[in-house]
C-alpha cells in the first residue's frame, strides 16, 4: 500500500494481533501507557480491539515506521454485528473483571467502579448504522503525515465500498486538540462530553468528541493523496 520516506501504510494481518493489543496498551491513558489507571492489559485490550482483529479486520490498517508497527487504525463497517457483539462481550468482560476484582490495586479498582457507574452515562451519542473507527499511534509516530495517510487508506476503503458516512470518537484535552485536525480532515464535530476517569491522576478536564463526516462525494478524499511531513 501506500509508503512515504519512512512509513508505510498497509492491511492488518492475523499476525499482527499481539502488536495491535500491545499498542492499544501504550496509548491507553491519554496517549500513555494505560497502567496507571488500569492494570490489566489483558482485558484492556479485549475491550478495545478483539472485535476489530477477531472479527473484521478488513477494516484495520496499520503503520509501520522502519518496519515496526507505531500506529493503527481498528475500523468498523458493519456496526449490527458490531453491536452485537459489544452486547456480549460487556456481560464477559464484566464477570471476568469481577472475579479479578480484588486482586487489581486500589486504581485499578476504581477504573471498574467508574466503567459501572459513570461510564455509559459519559460516554456521548454516537450513530447507529454508520461506519466507525478508533485511532492510535504511539507519541514519536503522531505526526500529521502518517495520520492523514491512516484515515486516507480507511475512507478510500469505506468510499470503495459504497458507504455515505463515517464518525469516530476522539478523546481531546488541553495538549492535544485532535477535534481542530479531524476538522481538516472533514469531520465535523457532533457532541461532546466530559469524562472523570482519569480524574485522580490527571487533574484537567478530558473530553470524548463524536465526530462525523459525509462520503457522497470522492472530492473530500482527495486531499490524503497529498503527503507532506
Amino acid at each position: 500500500m501506500r509508503n512515504h520516506k519512512s512509513f508505510t501504510i498497509r492491511s492488518y494481518r492475523n499476525s499482527d494481533r499481539d502488536a495491535v493489543r500491545r499498542l492499544c496498551c501504550e496509548t491507553g491513558f491519554l496517549g500513555d501507557p494505560i497502567d496507571p489507571v488500569y492494570e490489566d492489559r489483558e482485558l484492556f485490550a479485549d475491550f478495545l480491539t478483539t472485535y476489530y482483529t477477531d472479527h473484521e479486520p478488513e477494516s484495520c490498517f496499520l503503520l509501520e515506521v522502519d518496519g515496526e508497527i507505531r500506529g493503527y487504525l481498528l475500523g468498523s463497517r458493519k456496526p449490527l454485528r458490531n453491536q452485537l457483539y459489544a452486547l456480549y462481550q460487556n456481560v464477559w468482560l464484566f464477570f471476568r473483571a469481577l472475579a479479578r476484582y480484588f486482586r487489581y490495586n486500589r486504581r485499578s479498582r476504581r477504573f471498574i467502579r467508574w466503567t459501572l457507574v459513570h461510564g455509559w452515562r459519559e460516554v456521548p451519542a454516537q450513530p447507529r448504522r454508520v461506519p466507525h473507527f478508533h485511532i492510535n499511534l504511539l507519541p514519536e509516530a503522531r505526526k500529521v503525515s502518517t495520520t492523514r495517510a491512516l484515515m486516507s487508506a480507511y475512507l478510500s476503503y469505506l468510499y470503495r465500498s459504497g458507504e455515505k458516512r463515517v464518525y469516530g470518537q476522539i478523546v481531546t484535552f488541553e495538549s492535544r486538540r485532535g477535534e481542530k485536525m479531524f476538522e481538516r480532515y472533514g469531520f465535523k464535530v457532533l457532541n461532546r462530553a466530559e469524562i472523570t476517569k482519569y480524574k485522580a491522576i490527571y487533574p484537567e478536564s478530558v473530553y470524548l468528541s463524536t465526530v462525523i463526516k459525509n462520503l457522497e462525494t470522492a472530492e473530500p478524499l482527495s486531499a490524503y493523496s497529498r503527503l507532506r511531513e
